[in-house]
């Protein structure tokens, strides 16, 4: 009889040899298989998505820009409204220079977290890069300091219902923006996120939550982890 993942987990350090732990934590991560998954964007830039939340007219939020929005521009051109979300002065500047289509998309310049609050943003090691992380993922020293708010503050901001998609590219501030979202009546039909925490067992536990709140993990790509809620189905069509 295979043992409970938490009796495994309980166990001593000494205890774990090879990849055990690790193989056990993806047998918890596998994949639903979903006919309808296409990706949008660049190699870079790109996320595994189910077609069935493309619909005309659908509202997506998108928190992280970095200097590659291959994946906005490609639910712009499928007639869904986009909501862009990036405080790194870098990208702020980067989605100015993109000249988008202001009717069907907006951007705030203001970082996703559990709650609102002002936080420093973490340089990466490599100055090249734009991505900057609360939660100072590569150790660094320099930062800048913007605003963050959980998703709720943005829904009652604009007055949005009925959110089909929601992606997150937040360098670390994942779990604490889906254990917010989570404790709110919204459930956005797919949930695309990057789970840039090396730990796997918090990705597992996440994981768990989000399958609570009715979802499917239906693709892994790298570290891009794409959901889809159980009423995704059943709304196909009904706001083309």
């Amino acid at each position: 009889m295979p043992i409970a993942l938490d009796r495994w987990l309980s166990r001593p350090k000494g205890i774990w040899r090879g990849r055990a732990l690790p193989v056990l934590l993806r047998m918890r991560l596998r994949p639903e298989t979903r006919r309808d998954m296409i990706r949008l964007g660049s190699d870079y830039g790109g996320w595994w998505i189910p077609s069935a939340v493309l619909a005309k007219n659908r509202l997506a939020y998108c928190a992280g820009v970095g200097e590659d929005m291959s994946f906005d521009r490609a639910l712009l051109d499928r007639g869904l409204i986009v909501r862009t979300f990036d405080p790194t002065p870098r990208a702020i500047e980067y989605v100015r220079q993109q000249g988008l289509p202001t009717e069907r998309f907006s951007f705030d310049p203001v970082g996703w977290w559990g709650e609102e609050t002002t936080l420093r943003f973490y340089a990466p090691e490599n100055a090249s890069h734009v991505s900057h992380s609360v939660v100072n993922l590569q150790n660094t020293t320099s930062f800048f300091e913007a605003e963050v708010a959980p998703v709720q503050r943005f829904i009652d901001q604009y007055g949005d219902r009925d959110i089909a998609l929601v992606k997150m590219d937040i360098e670390g501030a994942e779990h604490e923006v889906i254990e917010a979202l989570l404790q709110t009546e919204v459930r956005p039909l797919v949930i695309a996120v990057e789970f840039d925490d090396p730990q796997t067992t918090r990705v597992v536990s996440t994981t768990a939550a989000l399958r609570t709140a009715g979802y499917q993990l239906v693709k892994i790509e790298r570290w891009n982890y794409t959901y889809a809620h159980s009423e995704l189905d059943r709304t196909v069509g009904s706001q083309a």
